[in-house]
């Protein structure tokens, strides 16, 4: 069976409420964002954080990852200076929290003709994987801007073992790339994956519940299962009239394949 999570801050209410469902639908692991209110880990001591844990755990879950996507350019060396700090902290942060996964965007490389955002971008992949590395985190940089292979060219070029994918193949669809290509490319950095749907149409992107999109979640999920992946399916829903219902209804299609 799949190991089936769910992104916790999807349910659009306080985070303990969000864990108490995660428990309740099945769910065996969760994803939280770091960036904001009492998650920081600015506002979170060494005492909130094994609070954290002990409340988690007594639900029976795991933390597959936290989410510190505090609106990052890796390719802007000047975006970059004052957000910086905030990654590292929560990097830490995601150690006393138990997990050794932190998700992100690392930005797009849009035009570059001299190719100087690339140098950038893989500049502080290098510095900043090196540093999640050397902390036993690997920082998991989220698809979607750009397509499969122009990512792993990027990975492969900043040389850290502390850069991987958190694979989302919603993202990938409504933009118009081919998901399980990617999947294929991506492989040997895939460390944690996002179970969401979408579909595009006459340039539109539009995030759609799970299943009811161009993702097609069984050869996708199969592709993964052959290539060696066994990590978690963290359900992210971020559009909806009624997220919870969709949720229960994404964990229950996950379970089934």
């Amino acid at each position: 069976m799949l190991n089936v999570g769910v992104f916790v801050d999807s349910f659009d209410r306080p985070i303990d409420e969000g864990l108490q469902l995660a428990a309740e639908f099945g769910c065996g692991s969760f994803q939280v964002f770091v960036t904001r209110g009492d998650m920081l880990a600015s506002r979170m001591n060494k005492q909130a954080r094994s609070d954290f844990v002990k409340r988690y755990k007594d639900l029976g879950l795991r933390l597959s990852a936290t989410c510190g996507d505090f609106g990052l350019n890796f390719g802007n060396a000047e975006a970059m200076t004052p957000k910086e700090p905030l990654l590292k902290e929560a990097i830490l942060q995601s150690v006393d929290l138990e997990t050794d996964i932190m998700t992100t965007h690392i930005g797009a490389l849009g035009e570059d003709p001299d190719g100087r955002v690339r140098e950038t971008m893989v500049r502080n992949l290098k510095r900043l994987g090196d540093f999640a590395a050397d902390n036993g985190v690997i920082l998991a940089t989220e698809t979607g801007l750009e397509s499969g292979p122009v990512l792993r060219g990027l990975l492969e070029e900043s040389n850290t073992k502390g850069i991987g994918v958190n694979f989302d193949p919603a993202n990938l669809v409504m933009r118009g790339f081919d998901h399980l290509e990617a999947v294929r490319e991506l492989f040997p950095f895939i460390v944690h994956t996002h179970a969401k749907d979408g579909v595009r149409e006459n340039r539109k992107a539009k995030e759609v519940p799970l299943g009811e999109g161009n993702v097609n979640f069984p050869v996708y999920v199969n592709l993964l299962r052959e290539l060696g992946y066994d990590g978690a399916y963290i359900i992210e829903r971020e559009t909806g009239d009624d997220p919870a219902g969709d949720i229960r209804k994404a964990v229950e299609f996950l379970q089934g394949l």
